[in-house]
């Protein structure tokens, strides 16, 4: 592997790491008494780290330096990356804002999503120090496939139980957003894997 391949691995893993992170940080908002706006700020100091480092990504690319992967993957694949923590911070910060964990417990539905994304952010984190060897990281992408439908799945069951008058008409609102930047991140995972399919098939 080159030297310089090996920096936007590595720039790519200090990204896929700060995405477990931030999944973690969304799983607190489920524990009693927790305290939301830590967890929104932490999540908001976590999504300037990682634009920082899509930022030296893209200078990376910017210079022309030479690498064994196309330049336009490379750019994609930070591009997906720093999508996915955008999601995540939107996420802790519309439940701070609008007092969501004011309510006795949030829809489990919606823990599940969160679950499916730790799942995928375990699993990303664990494939982007491996890309020298794409080609071999196909079960990643299939199972990231599979995560991202299980969480269609809680999406849609979490949308017929806000819409079933448990919850009054504004909270629906509120619970809706939170659910579709949570139900984003899920897709923008699934992006990450799409470009590193791509990146091994070029590679065969």
């Amino acid at each position: 592997m080159r030297r310089r391949d090996r920096e936007f691995y590595d720039l790519f893993t200090r990204s896929a790491r700060n995405l477990v992170t931030g999944t973690d940080l969304l799983a607190e908002l489920a524990l009693p008494g927790v305290d939301v706006q830590s967890v929104s700020e932490r999540l908001v100091e976590l999504e300037h780290d990682s634009d920082r480092i899509t930022h030296e990504i893209y200078n990376k690319v910017n210079a022309n330096i030479r690498t064994t992967v196309d330049r336009e993957d490379i750019y994609k694949l930070g591009s997906n990356l720093d999508d996915v923590m955008d999601h995540l911070e939107a996420v802790a910060t519309l439940v701070y804002l609008y007092g969501l964990t004011a309510l006795p417990a949030l829809p489990r539905e919606m823990h599940e999503q969160i679950d499916v994304l730790n799942q995928q952010a375990e699993l990303t984190a664990d494939a982007m120090p491996r890309l020298a060897s794409a080609r071999e990281l196909r079960d990643y992408w299939i199972e990231c496939n599979r995560l991202e439908n299980e969480g269609d799945r809680a999406y849609r069951m979490l949308l017929v139980r806000l819409f079933s008058g448990e919850y009054d008409a504004l909270t629906v609102l509120k619970m809706k957003e939170v659910a579709d930047e949570l139900e984003a991140a899920c897709d923008a995972f699934e992006h990450v894997a799409n470009t590193v399919e791509t990146v091994a098939v070029k590679g065969t």
